[in-house]
């Protein structure tokens, strides 16, 4: 069978592997790395819908070469901008033509986590994964007893490292349940003959707890599918071949994901004149002037000049930190803002006072650490709540993101800030359904506004529908 061929292959390797660098070297070296963000790989697919891991595939036995040119680096940037929750990588070498060198480079260039995609028989290959800055291992149940699989998830625990166990049938199920997977790939194809059956995911569902994250591998082409995976409770879809051969992976993804009501989008701390053309050229809902101390600060006199150029179709919101009520409310009248968004700690009766006496719209921006941030502004007069990046020394603009399944127990419509760019904002959108999005330091090179990248993140959102 050519599984038992390429596990073979792959004791030969990592014994060649040994003779040029020792156990004992490789597991020091591991153990020495820091893992900053341990287990992400199972964080990133507890999401509240469907997760999908798609795949840097060359080849493989099945299809033979699947990409002749292979731009691996392009191929997981764009995976990551179409809202892949995980890449998985291959680095077998024979069969699928993989490499290490796929993984290390594709770890370091994507914020998402890395799966090694490869043939597990050795604890030699977890260390290795460890070092090449893989969030997860694979661990295949036909390849591995329960004790060895058992050992390899705690060597894989150890090193802040995630499993993702692969069976194939009800006794492979059981026998990853007996090594305390806590995640459970099923592979729809049979590795005897090739065939792909989708309905082996949805058959074995209900042999694995609720808990346990259940990825379904294989076989998945179509929107029909992953609607059927989604109406059995099935978390993750591992995708290879049909995003390998995909030219708009954004679109694709989109196809099998279903369509998402398109935010309402704010291009905030724009401060050069030059900022215009690129923001008539894209036309989002909103722009957002910083009259608050900070490098993206503008004064009266500047906006007046700003707001000459800019197309009538976009409203126009002032962002103000712990100012005097009396100039919000002037700023609002003298610059005819559409928008007063408060970043500092105003109060409820100053949110009211600015309503009444402005007439504009009053955004509230709330700065999440924990769901206790949120709660308190549930019933807030505020028009919209904004939720942005908790920091103890930054009002916004942090370019840091925060835990959008906090926003899971948020009842009223908002906008989503904290370091939104082309590499999350699919993700973002996906996942917290928000009513708008912020954007400000994701589309900045330098610390100025970047028309390339205002296009491109305008793009991506554009194409989720």
């Amino acid at each position: 069978m050519i599984l038992e061929k390429i596990a073979a292959k792959t004791r030969i390797r990592v014994e060649e592997r040994k003779r040029q660098k020792s156990l004992e070297k490789v597991k020091k070296e591991a153990y020495g790395r820091k893992n900053k963000n341990p287990f992400l790989f199972e964080k990133a697919l507890r999401g509240k819908d469907i997760s999908f891991i798609c795949e840097v595939k060359k080849a493989s036995p099945s299809k033979g070469i699947i990409a002749e040119d292979f731009p691996y680096l392009d191929i997981a940037r764009d995976y990551e901008k179409a809202g892949a929750a995980a890449i998985s990588v291959l680095t077998e070498p024979e069969f699928f033509l993989g490499s290490d060198v796929y993984l290390r480079e594709i770890a370091a260039a994507v914020d998402i986590p890395v799966l090694r995609k490869d043939f597990t028989v050795d604890e030699y290959q977890i260390y290795e994964a460890a070092i090449l800055g893989a969030g997860a291992v694979l661990l295949i149940c036909a390849l591995l007893s329960t004790e060895q699989l058992i050992r390899f998830r705690q060597i894989a625990d150890e090193l802040g490292i995630s499993c993702l166990i692969e069976a194939h049938d009800d006794a492979e199920i059981k026998k990853a349940l007996a090594a305390g997977a806590r995640i459970i790939g099923v592979n729809n194809r049979d590795l005897r003959d090739f065939s792909v059956d989708i309905n082996n995911s949805i058959n074995l569902r209900k042999e694995v707890p609720a808990d346990v994250i259940f990825i379904s591998e294989s076989g998945i082409k179509t929107a029909e599918n992953i609607e059927r995976l989604r109406k059995n409770n099935v978390q993750g879809a591992l995708i290879g071949e049909t995003f390998m051969r995909s030219a708009d992976k954004v679109k694709e993804l989109t196809k099998l994901y279903g369509p998402v009501r398109i935010p309402r989008t704010k291009i905030c701390g724009v401060s050069r004149m030059e900022d215009i053309d690129a923001i008539n050229m894209v036309q989002p809902d909103y722009i957002g002037f910083i009259f608050a101390p900070s490098r993206r600060q503008v004064t009266s006199s500047r906006v007046h000049e700003m707001k000459v150029p800019l197309s009538s179709s976009i409203d126009a919101a002032g962002v103000f930190v712990n100012e005097v009520t009396a100039a919000i409310i002037n700023a609002a009248h003298s610059l005819a803002l559409d928008v007063i968004q408060l970043h500092g700690d105003e109060t409820e009766e100053d949110i009211i006072r600015i309503k009444k006496e402005t007439g504009c719209a009053v955004w509230k921006a709330v700065r999440v650490k924990d769901s206790s941030d949120i709660d308190k502004w549930q019933n807030s007069a505020a028009d919209l709540l904004l939720f942005d990046t908790f920091s103890g020394t930054e009002a916004g603009g942090t370019g840091h993101s925060f835990d959008w399944s906090l926003l899971e127990r948020v009842d009223r419509p908002f906008m989503l800030a904290g370091g939104l760019s082309s590499k999350n904002i699919a993700r973002a959108i996906r996942q917290a359904a928000p009513w708008g999005v912020d954007i400000n330091s994701g589309v900045e090179t330098d610390g100025v506004k970047d028309a390339v990248k205002i296009k491109e993140i305008m793009s991506i959102i554009r194409r989720l529908k």
